[in-house]
């Protein structure tokens, strides 16, 4: 994805003016940057966030030494002025995915004519196919030396992806002709003993071959019009608990002109190594909030460092281009930048016969548990405010009802109640709804997402991840998940139940909290 080249700052925006001084909020626990005196902590608890500066992208993680070794783009000058020069690629490292050791700089920017660094994907070179060494890490990423024309160019790494070097000055696959060539995302095909490449073409996806990773032959185009400029191109292979192994072709796309997330499409199909057949022509969407865009997903490897074809893992920038620049961590913390929680991903079948996959949350989570409050069934007819204070948790629950058109959750709710953030079920959708509390969206259209649900069931199980500037639930088996970024008062810590026209018991109900 092409990364920002503007900078607007909060301040100027009423919802974000309104956010930022708070001297009467609760200070948070401290976190890589000190806060600015003037105004506590934004920083997220338990989210990812970028030390300082601008971060956007996250790049697919590989696996190194035991540990998953994540790069996303960063720019350190994203506060020198109106204006910024782009983007280079930083490294962190996990070994549970959920805390994360800063590493620095690994691809740098602005060190060759080409400029700063875009998106694309590293991949582990163990047979020496480009000369680099064996077990070299190579990035392809995209750059555009005119800030125009677009092109991949590699870089390589002989430290395990600590620090990299340029291949040279010109591209390994070149501009074509066109305006939208980016963001490379390649593969390894052991059955035909070569490279394969994913790269986003506007409404198309365009499949490229190598064996070498230096050079590169087109071979197949997906196309698909009506949600946007494609972005962010993801294609893996996941294996269903009944035996069925599908190919799943992703994107980051806008589908709000349609009615559609602004999130990631994806389509489940076959892929023979040259091109992909989907099984239904529209995608499906593995988020259907605002801010989970150019996500990425990758191998879990178990503790051998085998690879379990069942599961994949998943993450996303809690952002999006509409405001990105607008959240009170620029001014608070001195960052923009926070992803959402990895995912654990499978590959799952309906009742009608097709696959979807779902999502929960990485269940190395439950290792950083540092608070549980369990508050077992409650009854609710109306609103029920809970005695529970907090601006970083999540909470289970089971809602089961005979009869009622809605139920579900306030979260980060003011005192006086005017203020919240609402997660739940009403009628024949499940939603996420943050216009009762600051958000981004200064249009005002993007407040309330929905996804289906099925009153008939009468009962829901919500799994509800709240931080500092973010909401991700995940609706029963994780089928669909909604994450969106909210900004509430640091003062705005209740919690309440409600149920309209009609009574629930909210079954099992959890909050824990976590730390490292």
């Amino acid at each position: 994805m092409r990364p920002m080249t503007r900078r607007a700052l909060f301040a100027g925006s009423a919802a974000g003016a309104s956010a930022v001084l708070l001297p009467t909020a609760t200070p948070a626990a401290a976190k890589p940057r000190k806060a600015a005196a003037a105004c506590a902590s934004y920083r997220a608890e338990y989210h990812f966030t970028v030390p300082d500066q601008w971060k956007n992208d996250p790049q697919r993680p590989v696996w190194i030494d035991g540990e998953y070794r994540y790069f996303y783009l960063y720019n350190p000058d994203y506060f020198s002025g109106g204006t910024t020069t782009g983007t280079a690629w930083r490294l962190a490292a996990s070994s549970d995915l959920v805390a994360f050791t800063d590493r620095g700089i690994a691809v740098p920017k602005d060190t060759t004519p080409n400029g700063d660094v875009w998106s694309g994907s590293a991949v582990i070179d163990t047979d020496d196919t480009a000369g680099f060494g064996p077990g070299a890490v190579i990035v392809i990423a995209t750059m555009a030396p005119d800030e125009v024309t677009q092109a991949q160019y590699l870089y390589y790494s002989t430290d395990g992806g600590r620090t990299f070097v340029n291949h040279g000055t010109a591209p390994v696959l070149p501009n074509p002709g066109v305006r939208d060539f980016r963001d490379p995302k390649v593969i390894r095909d052991e059955e035909r003993g070569r490279w394969v490449m994913a790269l986003a073409e506007n409404d198309k996806v365009g499949f490229y071959h190598s064996t070498d990773l230096k050079s590169w032959s087109y071979v197949s185009g997906f196309v698909k019009g009506g949600i946007g400029v494609l972005e962010c191109p993801d294609l893996f292979r996941i294996t269903a608990a009944d035996g069925t192994a599908k190919w799943v072709l992703g994107v980051s796309a806008n589908g709000k002109g349609a009615g559609l997330p602004n999130t990631y499409a994806y389509w489940t199909g076959h892929f023979d190594g040259t091109s992909f057949t989907a099984d239904a022509n529209e995608p499906q969407w593995l988020d259907h909030g605002w801010d989970w865009y150019a996500a990425v997903t990758f191998e879990k490897h178990r503790r051998d460092g085998s690879v379990d074809p069942s599961v994949r893992y998943a993450m996303g920038w809690l952002n999006n281009w509409d405001y990105a620049n607008i959240t009170p961590t620029i001014d608070c913390d001195g960052f923009n930048g926070t992803d959402s929680i990895v995912r654990e991903v499978t590959l799952r079948r309906d009742s009608g016969g097709t696959y979807h996959l779902a999502s929960q949350p990485v269940a190395a989570l439950d290792d950083h548990v540092s608070r549980t409050v369990n508050l077992g069934d409650v009854s609710v007819s109306g609103t029920r405010v809970l005695d529970y204070r907090g601006t970083a948790y999540e909470v289970t629950c089971e809602i089961t009802w005979d009869q009622l058109k809605g139920a579900g959750l306030q979260l980060r709710r003011s005192s006086d109640g005017s203020r919240h953030v609402d997660a739940g079920v009403y009628g024949d959708y499940a939603f996420l709804n943050r216009r009762p509390t600051v958000n981004p969206d200064a249009s005002g259209r993007w407040q309330e997402s929905h996804s289906p649900f099925d009153p008939s069931a009468r009962t829901v199980r919500l799994r509800i991840l709240v931080d500092r500037t973010s909401v991700e639930m995940f609706v029963d088996d994780g089928r669909y998940v909604h994450s969106s970024e909210v900004f509430p008062y640091l003062i705005d810590t209740g919690l309440a139940l409600f149920t309209i026209d009609g009574t629930a018991v909210f079954r099992n109900t959890v909050i824990r909290e976590f730390t490292w």
